[in-house]
C-alpha cells in the first residue's frame, strides 16, 4: 500500500502488510533517521498494536507526525 501523508515531512509512506503483521514500512522524506528507526521497531508487529502505540503522536507544534499519519495509513488498510 502506498499512503500519501497530510502535514508532515514525509511525501510518501510504502507500507508491506501480510495477515495484520507489518513487513516493512518505508518513509520517503523527512526525517530518515527517526524514520528508518520507527520502521525498523515495527516490523513484525501487529497493525493494531503500531495504530495504538502511534495514533495521536505529534511533532512539535503539528497536529500530527510520520507516526501518526503511518497510524492512519494503517486504519484506512484495515478497512
Amino acid at each position: 500500500m502506498i499512503y500519501k501523508p497530510k502535514g508532515v515531512c514525509c511525501s510518501e509512506i510504502d507500507i508491506e502488510v501480510e495477515e495484520d503483521i507489518i513487513k516493512k514500512v518505508i518513509f520517503h522524506g523527512g526525517c530518515s533517521g527517526n524514520a528508518s528507526g520507527l520502521s525498523k521497531l515495527i516490523a513484525g508487529m501487529k497493525v493494531e498494536d503500531v495504530i495504538e502505540k502511534l495514533e495521536g503522536t505529534k511533532c512539535g507544534r503539528k497536529a500530527t507526525s510520520c507516526p501518526d499519519q503511518l497510524s492512519k495509513a494503517l486504519k484506512e488498510w484495515r478497512k
